[in-house]
């Protein structure tokens, strides 16, 4: 861990925040009071120093043993709350579900006034437990850590993970070898209100508690449209819009969430709950993240239409307070927002930010089309190109791709010349003083660092054989630098 937060600073920083009882304040019909888990042994594995200057503390000043005593033994006075909510998962109504592994710690405002969340897993059993442990496997605290921060430097509206903390148990689990080590990590997000904590509203037909939640929703997480006319209307259409520009981050980073069942879409529009995620090593709609996923409901390519859907179905609930014209009339911008936001995120791995060309919508098509055609690498043809244009000057657009790997192609992609052609004509019309940014925006947009599955379990591996945390840190090190 960080060498410098050594520092001794009593009380504990961490209970000295701005907590803020919001989601508490809306009484009990909304979650369960719980207490954690005690464990046989407490290992700080990962403190995300980047986000404490958010909630105003100085890494220097917050030691190891903080994270434990708050994140790990949580001796914090706030109560902790087990949230309820329903969803569909693959398509069937589950109302057996609620927070079975973890809880809301805490909720803090920032620095820039906004609220946030404090969110554990693998804290132990609650009521919504299932049977289950309640426990959260080492590996999965790894990955999700993982996760979250490399799309969090990819753009991706995300949640991030704040602490990660070895167990000292070990866990059974079928889908991995056992037994494995465990861990208990706190998520870090705007809120952990699901589309699903309103579907259970509607499910106790209780209309007052919805409007009560939709209410609290706005205050917090919409507050551009609280004290409008039709706020709730306007809370929906921002919510589409906030949701179909999410999946647009994640097709643009080749990122498969593998689980989107609606209990695992944040109503504020945010990527979370990172589990048998995955990147895709070369453009494939059909590429499956969850093993269990047997029809690939949640595959790369369905991701879109998934959320849209989740939106739809979300319009039952919300239509005990909100008019379904309006919800409908709003759905059906979702495409135009996605495709818009798509656009712009695809032209900026290209290194064209903020172009508004007509040519750019038939680059971006025909970049796709050439990726499904050759079969080339997703994250290594943009890698290439970056290097393209690193290595060659700007002012000579006709050198660009002279040496481009990728032309090898040729013969196998009826798109590859048309696409050369079109990227050398807009390059052409560019001026130099642009043309000359788009190596440093493509590999701010372009990194090298890529959680494919073989990266992840390269890292993995020297942690169970050796307990050798040194290659997870220099990836997380990689990651936030946008190596």
């Amino acid at each position: 861990m960080d060498a410098t937060a050594t520092i001794q600073n009593y009380p504990n920083p961490f209970f000295s925040l701005n907590y803020v009882p919001a989601f508490e304040s809306l009484g009990d019909d909304y979650f369960d009071i719980v207490a954690a888990s005690e464990f046989p042994q407490h290992i700080l594995r990962f403190r995300n120093d980047q986000l404490l200057p958010l909630l105003g503390l100085d890494p220097k000043t917050v030691t190891d043993n903080d994270f434990i005593e708050a994140f790990g033994k949580f001796q914090g006075s706030q109560l902790c709350l087990a949230m309820r909510y329903h969803g569909y998962q693959f398509g069937e109504y589950n109302p057996m579900l609620g927070d079975g592994r973890g809880f809301l710690y805490g909720q803090v405002k920032g620095v820039d006034g906004a609220l946030y969340d404090f969110g554990t897993k693998g804290s132990g059993t609650t009521p919504y437990s299932r049977g289950g442990d309640g426990k959260l496997t080492l590996k999965g605290g790894v990955r999700e850590v993982l996760a979250a921060e490399a799309l969090h430097y990819m753009g991706v509206k995300t949640s991030r993970t704040l602490s990660m903390i070895e167990t000292g148990q070990a866990l059974w689990r079928g889908d991995e070898p056992s037994p494995t080590r465990s861990s208990v990590m706190v998520r870090f997000s705007r809120s952990h209100i699901r589309f699903g904590t309103f579907e259970r509203l509607h499910r106790i037909g209780r209309k007052d508690l919805t409007t009560k939640l939709l209410n609290h929703v706005i205050e917090y997480y919409y507050p551009s449209v609280q004290g409008e006319a039709e706020s709730y209307s306007l809370f929906y259409a921002e919510l589409v819009q906030r949701v179909a520009e999410l999946v647009a981050q994640w097709m643009a980073a080749g990122f498969c969430h593998g689980v989107l069942n609606t209990d695992n879409m944040s109503i504020v529009g945010e990527s979370f709950d990172y589990g048998p995620y995955g990147f895709i090593p070369k453009y494939d709609p059909n590429f499956i993240a969850a093993y269990f996923d047997y029809y690939g409901r949640y595959s790369y390519g369905s991701q879109p239409a998934i959320c849209k859907m989740n939106l739809q179905m979300l319009q039952v609930p919300l239509g005990a307070v909100i008019p379904a014209d309006d919800m409908e009339a709003a759905l059906s911008r979702f495409d135009e927002h996605y495709y818009l936001t798509y656009k712009q995120l695809m032209l900026r791995k290209l290194g064209l930010e903020n172009l508004q060309l007509p040519e750019a919508d038939e680059l971006v098509k025909l970049t796709i089309a050439i990726l499904k055609e050759t079969e080339l690498g997703y994250h290594d043809f943009f890698t290439e190109l970056t290097d393209l244009f690193h290595r060659h000057s700007p002012e000579d657009v006709d050198s660009i791709f002279s040496d481009a790997d990728f032309l090898r192609y040729v013969g196998k992609s009826d798109n590859l010349a048309n696409w050369q052609q079109i990227f050398n004509l807009i390059l052409y019309n560019l001026p130099l003083d642009v043309r000359g940014q788009i190596p440093q925006t493509m590999a701010r947009w372009n990194p090298r660092t890529v959680l494919l599955r073989p990266r992840i379990e390269a890292i993995w591996r020297p942690i169970v054989m050796e307990d050798n945390w040194e290659p997870f840190y220099e990836l997380i090190r990689q990651l936030q630098a946008g190596e």
